[in-house]
C-alpha cells in the first residue's frame, strides 16, 4: 500500500467518525425532542377523541336510520303494520311489559308470535352489529349468534333454556310505557302512519336510572363522564354507570333517536320524560320505584304525541 493509499485511507475514516458526532444526539438535545413530542399529544389527543366520539356517534345514527328502514320494509310487507313487540313476559291474557331494550324474551305471548325480534326482521337486517348502540363498552358475546337462532336462542353458558336477551337500543314500536302526567301512557307506533295517541318514536339510544343490575346508578350505551363498566351479564350486554341523582343531576351526553320516516334526531339529558315499565298491557300501573321496580328509561320529550 502505498502512501496515496494510506492518506486517502485516513480521510475516509475521518469522514465517518466526523459523520458518527454530526448522527449522535446529546442527552440535552434528546430531552427536548422528547418534550417537543409529549406537547404535541397532548394537543392532538383530544382532537382525536373527539373525531372518535363523532365517528361513534355518525355509526350510531346510520345503525338506527336502517333499523327504522328494516321495520318500514316489515310494514309494507305486512299490512302498514310494524312487527310485534319482545318486550314483554308472560303468556297468553297473563303478562306485562319488560324493558324496552329487550330483543328476546324467555317465551313468546303467545303461538302466533315471536319471542326474538330477529324472528321478524332478520331478513331485513343480516347484521346483529346493526341493532347495537356502537358507543356501548363492548358488544353482547353472543350478539350475533342470538340474531342468527331467532326464537331457537339458547344460551350455550346456562343451562338448556329459552334465554332472553337485552340490547343496548331501546325499541319502542308497538311497546306501552308508563309516563305519567296527563298523558299516563306512552305508546310506540303500530305502523308508518301511526298518529293519534300513538308516538313516532322507534327506537333511541338508552339512558336509564335504578337498573336492576346497576341501583343508584344512571346506566347508558353512550359512554357517561366517569363512568365505570357495567360488565356484561349473560341476559345482557356491557354499559357505561355512573353514580347520580336524577332529582338532583343529569348526565351531560349526546342521544340519538329514530322516527317513523326515517329521521335521526339528537337530543340531551335536558330533554327527557321518564318512563317505567308498565305492571299490565294497558300501561298502568306502572313497577313501583322501590322493590320490585325496574328502573327508569328516558324518552325524548317531543317523542310524546
Amino acid at each position: 500500500m502505498n502512501s496515496e493509499d494510506l492518506e486517502i485511507g485516513k480521510r475516509c475514516q475521518n469522514i465517518s467518525v466526523e459523520a458518527g458526532r454530526l448522527r449522535a444526539f446529546t442527552l440535552v438535545e434528546l430531552l427536548v425532542a422528547i418534550a417537543i413530542i409529549s406537547m404535541l399529544m397532548a394537543i392532538l389527543m383530544p382532537a382525536l377523541s373527539g373525531v372518535r366520539r363523532q365517528a361513534t356517534a355518525l355509526l350510531g345514527m346510520r345503525n338506527q336510520r336502517e333499523v327504522a328502514n328494516a321495520v318500514n320494509l316489515f310494514a309494507m310487507d305486512n299490512d302498514d303494520l310494524y312487527p310485534q313487540s319482545v318486550a314483554t313476559v308472560g303468556v297468553e291474557d297473563s303478562w306485562n311489559w319488560r324493558e324496552p331494550t329487550q330483543m328476546a324474551g324467555e317465551k313468546s305471548r303467545s303461538p302466533q308470535l315471536h319471542r326474538s325480534m330477529s324472528a321478524y326482521l332478520h331478513s331485513y337486517i343480516a347484521s346483529a352489529k346493526t341493532v347495537s348502540c356502537p358507543g356501548a363498552p363492548q358488544p353482547y358475546k353472543y350478539l350475533q349468534e342470538s340474531w342468527d337462532a331467532g326464537d331457537d336462542w339458547d344460551n350455550p353458558d346456562t343451562d338448556p333454556r329459552s334465554d332472553p336477551v337485552g340490547g343496548t337500543f331501546c325499541f319502542y314500536w308497538n311497546y306501552t310505557g308508563y309516563v305519567g302526567g296527563p298523558r299516563a301512557v306512552f305508546k310506540g307506533p303500530r305502523g308508518p302512519a301511526s298518529g293519534g295517541t300513538q308516538s313516532q318514536l322507534l327506537i333511541s339510544d338508552y339512558l336509564g336510572y335504578g337498573y336492576w343490575r346497576s341501583p343508584e346508578n344512571f346506566t347508558s350505551c353512550e359512554r357517561l363522564a366517569k363512568a365505570d363498566i357495567l360488565e356484561e351479564y349473560y341476559l345482557a350486554p356491557a354499559l357505561w354507570a355512573t353514580k347520580g341523582d336524577p332529582n338532583a343531576v343529569m348526565p351531560k351526553i349526546k342521544l340519538r333517536a329514530a322516527y317513523t320516516d326515517g329521521h335521526v334526531e339528537t337530543y340531551t339529558p335536558s330533554d327527557v320524560v321518564p318512563m317505567r315499565i308498565a305492571m299490565t298491557p294497558e300501561g298502568v300501573p306502572p313497577f313501583p320505584d322501590e322493590g320490585a321496580s325496574k328502573g327508569i328509561f328516558y324518552i325524548p320529550r317531543h317523542a310524546l304525541p
